[in-house]
């Protein structure tokens, strides 16, 4: 939007789909509701390389069709104006681990190009394409780290839209303090929040407004659909945690779970914090329309999720009305009679590709001195960045003696700890969703990662940790 009316645009509108009632991507209901508007056009982001019916019926109502997308294509290509993909089969653009909003980046250079509009600047939108791109969680090739690395830029030097920095403002990050992280962990889900409970198009309006005022009063709904959210979330994982404990020690490789009462907005955050702690890909499924459910999948590093599905979609014909996604996330829609059939037949599949699971990735960059334990290294870490998937933060590990233990909100754990090799240097150390505390005065292992604590403004070390474990007697003693 912004990118088009920058080049001369005079009429560009947006839909954003209605995930319960027409699904994702180009859906034939979609397209129906755009042709009430009669465009000369119709522009995907992000979605319709798999979308056959929907192009289909955007040619019978005429119109022009140009999808933009950046998901894998299926066997059969969707009838277009153009495509704008850089998976299509012999596509030679270099950076095939582009998000859809860097893919409308390169549309908006070429169309420059075209339009001999020399004098326009693009570098205005790169803080909308470095959320994007973080928030997506693509691969951070050279490519994307730059663009990451030059939105982070604007946002920091107090040039982002007043979209971006009124949600960083009720996220309670200051915009000079921003790195790559901040978007993912703090502007992303608060965005996200409002297509998964309410409308999408409170997240574009905030994004789309350069009235400061309106910003913020956009960005306050959004902070408040987030924790709302975050309620619903902690509910359906408790949930998801009672059936699996059911099943304790008999796993499956691959694990699909559905709950009535779930709602289909939350489930692809389910998913990953599932995968997360079970170490194993999984599927979780809510009603959507009548007789159906949706799926949201998410992945380990070793399994290809979209690959998975169109092996299962093969071996069943019919099973899957729906799939598309990519290596690490999916999404695919089944009839709610065949959810234990999908279920054994992702575990099947699952454990004929990788094996019976846990997939762990135990791989860290070693321990760290005592004296290498301080506020400069995590500093330079940070300045070493953008972080993100494919280009991970250093990890580290090592032994620590449990000084504190307590629980934050009944859902983060924060500890004291101190080195085993020197108990006179205290540092903080936080888990985020963790709530096994450790007992005070043992010894434990984490894997972590070094930090800043922002609070109050005063830049203080954090580890960071996902999982802590008791050091046993017999690592002691080697």
């Amino acid at each position: 939007m912004r990118g088009l009316r920058l080049l001369g645009a005079a009429h560009v509108s947006y839909l954003i789909p209605d995930r319960a009632k027409e699904g994702y991507g180009l859906t034939p209901a979609i397209v129906t509701r755009a042709a009430a508007f009669t465009p000369a056009w119709l522009m995907t982001v992000d979605n319709g390389i798999n979308s056959v019916e929907g192009a289909i019926l955007a040619e019978r109502l005429g119109m022009r069709l140009i999808i933009t997308d950046h998901h894998l294509p299926g066997s059969e290509l969707p009838e277009a104006y153009a495509i704008v993909n850089p998976n299509q089969n012999g596509d030679p653009f270099a950076s095939k681990a582009i998000s859809g909003v860097g893919v409308v980046l390169y549309l908006l250079i070429a169309l420059r190009r075209l339009l001999d509009a020399r004098t326009v600047s693009l570098g205005s939108l790169l803080d909308l394409v470095a959320l994007g791109t973080v928030a997506d969680c693509v691969p951070l090739d050279a490519n994307n780290r730059l663009l990451v690395r030059e939105g982070l830029r604007r946002i920091t030097t107090g040039r982002a839209c007043p979209g971006i920095e009124a949600l960083l403002a009720v996220s309670g990050k200051r915009p000079e303090d921003v790195y790559a992280q901040d978007l993912g962990f703090q502007v992303g889900p608060r965005l996200n929040a409002a297509g998964r409970l309410a409308d999408m198009a409170v997240g574009v309006r905030c994004l789309l407004t350069d009235d400061r005022s309106e910003a913020m009063g956009l960005a306050q709904e959004l902070d408040r659909l987030n924790r709302e959210r975050r309620e619903r979330e902690a509910q359906m994982q408790t949930d998801a945690e009672g059936q699996l404990t059911d099943l304790a020690g008999r796993l499956a490789p691959g694990i699909c779970l559905m709950e009535p009462h779930w709602h289909p907005g939350i489930i692809g955050i389910l998913a990953g914090r599932l995968k997360d702690r079970y170490k194993r890909p999984v599927i979780a499924l809510a009603p959507a329309e009548p007789g159906y459910l949706r799926g949201s999948g998410r992945s380990v590093g070793c399994l290809n999720l979209r690959d998975t599905l169109a092996s299962i979609a093969e071996e069943h014909p019919g099973l899957l009305k729906h799939f598309g996604g990519h290596a690490a996330a999916a999404g695919l829609t089944v009839r709610t009679t065949d959810w234990k059939l999908l279920a054994s037949a992702f575990a099947r599949e699952v454990e004929r590709r990788v094996g019976p699971g846990p997939f762990e990735d135990r791989q860290t960059d070693g321990e760290l001195p005592p004296e290498d334990l301080s506020l400069a290294l995590a500093l330079a870490i940070r300045e070493g960045g953008p972080w993100g998937n494919g280009f991970p933060e250093p990890l580290f590990e090592g032994v620590f003696h449990v000084i504190e233990s307590c629980l934050i909100k009944d859902q983060h754990l924060r500890l004291l700890v101190a080195p085993e090799a020197a108990l006179d240097r205290p540092i903080k150390a936080m888990g985020f969703r963790l709530t096994e505390l450790p007992p005070e005065g043992v010894l434990i292992r984490l894997r972590y990662r070094l930090g800043l604590d922002d609070y109050r403004g005063q830049q203080k070390l954090c580890l960071y940790f996902d999982d802590w474990a008791l050091v046993s007697l017999a690592e002691r003693v080697r």
